[in-house]
């Protein structure tokens, strides 16, 4: 039963703007976002890509927390792939010793970028990283250090930090049910095996220390505006973006356009349609009806919202409206 609501944000950079006006943007959408209620705010990984200015995420996490009171910030996710799990431990405890029981870590299996950006961000690749066991080792830098432990996270020990596995497959449910911590699935842009992961975790969910019982998050797209054509107006930068990402050209998130139809080929606009279709798209009494879907079908604890929109007003009023929505569809 859906107790609360938050939302995801990548810094999408706009055609016409900087990475500096995305990043500012970011800052006051989660001020706006801690008084519209949102629970979370997120922030996401992504390198070598010009239209997403969230990369160093830790920093922006901190940037953000900086700028709010109570909302809790953090990452969805960090690609642990691309670091060392000692210095994800260091740069989240550090942050959880400045922002006490207010930051999250989610962790994704994935690289979140291509195989040369991974090279660079890694630097040495020798095909051995395995994704549980380095889930382990940063969540023993988390833990009050042995006394005698040669190697500990200071700051980070004995933080805690709440960890989260994100996933878009059946990869990451098994992973967060085996150690008990809680899920968030990216079905806001990866729906299609979304009922079988939430199944598979639910089912196979294993209590530990840290969470007695699962705890799913669902994500989805949010636009709202005054009426249905408006928002799906408002959306189509998202999907123009995506479409272009999706064939190969990557750019900033463009102005928005009344015909999709006219910017894309029939089936890449059939193909994106499907990836991006776990969306709430319309006017507050359409999105109403598309959200009580979305709980109905995937009965999540928590839903995150997400949304690319042009406008940075547009997009604060599509939040204010949709958390009005959420509200009356939470029960805690």
């Amino acid at each position: 039963m859906l107790q609360r609501f938050s939302y995801l944000d990548l810094s999408p950079v706009p055609e016409g703007g900087t990475v500096g006006d995305a990043l500012r943007n970011t800052v006051d959408l989660a001020r706006q976002a801690e008084a519209q209620g949102f629970h979370r705010y997120w922030l996401a990984e992504h390198h070598n890509m010009p239209g997403i200015a969230s990369s160093a995420t830790a920093v922006m996490i901190g940037q953000v927390a900086a700028a709010t009171a109570t909302i809790r910030v953090g990452a969805g996710g960090v690609m642990l792939p691309n670091h060392a799990p000692l210095m994800v431990a260091e740069q989240f405890g550090t942050l959880a010793s400045l922002y006490p029981d207010r930051i999250d870590l989610g962790l994704g299996r994935a690289p979140g970028t291509d195989m040369k950006t991974m090279r660079a961000l890694r630097r040495h690749m020798d095909g051995s990283n395995d994704f549980p066991q380095e889930v382990v080792e940063l969540l023993s830098y988390l833990e009050p250090a042995a006394l005698h432990a040669p190697v500990k996270a200071i700051p980070g020990q004995g933080t805690r930090v709440p960890v989260w596995i994100l996933g878009s497959s059946l990869g990451g449910a098994q992973v967060a049910a085996h150690f008990g911590l809680p899920y968030a699935f990216a079905s806001h842009f990866a729906p299609q095996m979304i009922d079988e992961a939430l199944h598979v975790y639910r089912t196979t969910f294993r209590p530990s220390d840290t969470l007695a019982k699962p705890y799913a998050m669902v994500a989805a797209g949010l636009y709202v505006a005054e009426t249905d054509d408006a928002a799906h107006f408002l959306r189509s930068s998202h999907m123009l973006g995506y479409a272009r990402l999706r064939m190969g050209r990557p750019g900033k998130l463009p102005y928005p356009v009344r015909d999709l139809s006219r910017e894309l080929p029939e089936g890449v606009l059939s193909a994106i349609s499907e990836d991006l279709s776990f969306a709430a798209v319309g006017s507050p009494d359409t999105v109403r009806a598309q959200l009580a879907d979305i709980i109905a079908r995937t009965q999540p604890d928590e839903l995150i919202l997400t949304s690319a929109i042009h406008d940075h007003g547009a997009r604060i009023r599509s939040n204010a409206m949709g958390a009005e929505i959420l509200k009356d569809l939470c029960h805690v």
